[in-house]
């Protein structure tokens, strides 16, 4: 027997649509601006649709977060499919992790999670650590795999150089516009930041 929203599928349907006007409003007016009634209008559903899915604006908040964080996770699993030989891999995860931390909407997500940190100092803690632990437990896989396959010399700390890399990554594609703003042009394209940060790893760790 169909559920008060009738099948799975419409369910599903009304709960996307829901978390993308609630992200767009949270992101556009913060948590407190945010109001529940336009984001259900913009949705297409009555504010009673979006209660008996979500208890409140506290709810939708971290499911909003945790969707973007799922998104993320989903970008970290095509680069984990990927196999070739180790400049090959390494620039791979550097161009997604580069695409990822240089997005406009990842940075949105960044500043909105730590302005309520203090409000949701836990779904900020997982937001995080989801976010760094997949993509960094996913380059020490692709570090490892090539040490043993000979094409790396041998990492004392797989967690170190990895931490190496994307550092290189994060500073000019993430922490500097997060801190000038997105207005202002970047010295390098993406590409750019990319090909120096592999020289200078492989320089470093190549076998």
């Amino acid at each position: 027997m169909p559920g008060p929203f009738g099948s799975t599928d419409e369910h599903d349907a009304k709960r996307r649509l829901i978390l993308r006007y609630a992200r767009d409003a949270f992101m556009a007016d913060g948590y407190a601006g945010a109001r529940i009634e336009p984001i259900a209008r913009e949705a297409g559903v009555s504010t009673a649709t979006l209660y008996a899915l979500f208890a409140g604006k506290a709810e939708l908040f971290n499911a909003v977060i945790d969707d973007a964080a799922a998104l993320f996770s989903s970008q970290m699993a095509r680069v984990r499919a990927c196999d070739g030989e180790a400049r090959q891999r390494l620039t791979s995860f550097a161009q997604a992790y580069a695409d990822f931390m240089g997005d406009g909407f990842v940075r949105s997500v960044f500043r909105l999670v730590m302005a309520e940190r203090s409000r949701f100092e836990d779904t900020a803690r997982r937001f995080f650590e989801k976010g760094r632990g997949e993509f960094g437990l996913t380059l020490i896989g692709i570090l490892k795999d090539h040490q043993a396959r000979g094409e790396l010399k041998n990492i004392d700390k797989a967690s170190w150089a990895a931490g190496e890399l994307m550092g290189m990554i994060e500073h000019p594609v993430f922490f500097v516009p997060l801190v000038t703003g997105d207005e202002v042009k970047a010295a390098r394209t993406h590409a750019e930041v990319v090909a120096h940060a592999i020289e200078t790893f492989m320089a470093r760790y190549g076998a």
